[in-house]
């Protein structure tokens, strides 16, 4: 059996390590090497190409921290959880639903993401 906060714990880590060395280490804790990530406005596979992204989504959202809304939903492999973006400690700027597949190490194969309110 999975654990859904752990999973979703190690994914927001990703996103929030702002050191290239601490990112890198925190993606391959959350990701198979051949994970990819899909949304509205990039996609990428494979832990340089998750690297890339996510060091370019901070460069664009400087001083913005992911953090988990809500309650991750899991069943079999399958996993929901939805996020917001916001200064720490501050009022959300972005808020998103995440839907991944979890491979049999538990960590994550797939991640497709969905923007659900921008500028909120």
């Amino acid at each position: 059996m999975f654990d859904a906060d752990a999973i979703t714990t190690r994914y927001l880590a990703a996103w929030n390590a702002r050191e290239p060395a601490r990112r890198r280490e925190a993606i391959a804790k959350a990701w198979v090497e051949s994970g990819s990530y899909l949304d509205p406005l990039m996609e990428a596979e494979g832990h340089g190409g998750l690297d890339a992204i996510i060091a370019a989504a901070q460069a664009q959202l400087p001083g913005l921290v992911f953090s988990l809304a809500g309650t991750p939903d899991l069943h079999h492999d399958r996993l929901r959880f939805s996020w917001t973006l916001a200064p720490a400690g501050g009022v959300p700027v972005a808020r998103g639903t995440d839907f991944a597949v979890v491979a049999e190490d538990g960590r994550l194969a797939a991640v497709t993401g969905f923007l659900d309110r921008e500028g909120v």
